[in-house]
């Protein structure tokens, strides 16, 4: 079994450098999971995306977040509540100086026995000092 975090899906979905690397990841026989803040953020950078960086159009934004919500509809990736692993994540946040929606990533890995898949420097540190296998993309 295996989280992904927001960091390595919106690479993937936004085509970062390195997103081939995500795709073998969303193999069900990896059970991939995640905290159902994935979309919420993803959707975040698709904005971000669009808006900011001027990088995509609104069609191209409004395709990306169907394919997005494709994926989890179909259970690709499989979306679990945040509050299942709220009072783990906030030990973790408060004890590594992490932001709360990091480590929601963390504690839901630890607590179903997964490996994280990110592409986060300082979500990758914290999964080493809670002794979380990692897969840094």
């Amino acid at each position: 079994m295996i989280v992904i975090d927001s960091s390595a899906f919106s690479k993937l979905l936004m085509k970062e450098e390195g997103w081939e690397k995500v795709i073998p990841y969303l193999n069900p026989d990896l059970k991939p999971h995640a905290i159902d803040i994935l979309t919420i953020e993803t959707a975040n950078t698709v904005w971000k995306y669009m808006r900011k960086c001027r990088a995509i159009t609104k069609e191209q934004a409004l395709e990306l977040y169907r394919y997005m919500m494709k994926l989890v509809e179909e259970e690709v990736i499989i979306l679990e509540s945040s509050q299942k692993y709220l009072e783990a994540a906030l030990e973790i946040s408060i004890n590594h100086d992490i932001p709360i929606y990091d480590s929601l990533f963390l504690a839901q890995a630890r607590s179903i026995g997964a490996k994280i898949v990110t592409s986060d420097k300082k979500q990758k540190a914290v999964a080493k000092e809670i002794r979380l296998e990692t897969i840094y993309l």
